[in-house]
């Protein structure tokens, strides 16, 4: 079995795995379907205070991740020819998609460094190819939770870690379209029933009231999603 490996570049390693080892990720990770390293980026500084960062070149405000010390701590990661790609996240970076995320998870794995500060000296983003990633248009305070949003997306969609294997493929943003409404017992709820189609017992029935569902949900909150949908 090959195991999909992620290593977490922070200056707070103490805050992993975190949720990433409980529910269907943390049996994962105990089952070894994937496998989970952090570097404290600290670890990597030359000076004797450690230092990882820095003033910002023109003034400003905060401090800046230091190029050379971030550079040394993803050599290190990446050491001998590693494949797996070098994330960065970001909130200028390109929106974390599903589609992304799939080609993440049948992957080997990630490099994934976790910013501080103000942000990352730019020079070792184009040195070092990082792949800027975003999980919303908001500011976090690190990159360590973004990871965490990005490390859970990957691994439910691997092999074995989802009890129903078609789980990953009947949900949001699998179709194009956000998922239809979910119900389950009692059938009858303060009043409210579940839809008659759904316990109708007609395959064909289900499938076209999830399809509509799914369509109006999407075409209300989601228009960018369904002008894509509807244009393909």
């Amino acid at each position: 079995m090959t195991v999909w490996r992620t290593t977490v570049l922070t200056l707070f390693p103490e805050m992993f795995p975190g949720p990433l080892g409980l529910s269907l990720a943390g049996k994962g990770l105990d089952d070894g379907r994937w496998a989970l390293e952090t570097l404290n980026i600290r670890d990597f500084a030359a000076d004797r205070h450690r230092s990882v960062d820095d003033t910002p070149a023109g003034g400003g405000a905060g401090m800046v991740m230091r190029a050379d010390v971030l550079a040394a701590a993803i050599d290190h990661a990446s050491a001998g020819g590693d494949a797996r790609p070098r994330l960065l996240m970001s909130p200028r970076g390109r929106p974390l998609t599903q589609a992304r995320v799939r080609e993440l998870s049948d992957g080997p794995g990630a490099v994934v460094v976790c910013g501080r500060f103000e942000g990352v000296d730019e020079r070792v983003i184009a040195a070092r190819d990082l792949e800027e990633i975003s999980i919303g248009d908001y500011v976090l305070a690190g990159g360590e939770v973004a990871a965490m949003v990005l490390i859970e997306a990957c691994v439910r969609l691997l092999p074995g870690v989802m009890g129903n294997e078609d789980s990953g493929a009947a949900e949001s943003f699998e179709g194009g379209l956000l998922e239809h409404p979910q119900f389950t017992r009692p059938q009858v709820f303060e009043g409210r029933e579940i839809p008659e189609a759904l316990i109708s017992g007609h395959h064909g029935r289900v499938e076209e009231w999830r399809r509509q569902e799914a369509e109006r949900i999407t075409r209300a909150r989601r228009p960018d999603l369904w002008a894509k949908y509807r244009g393909k």
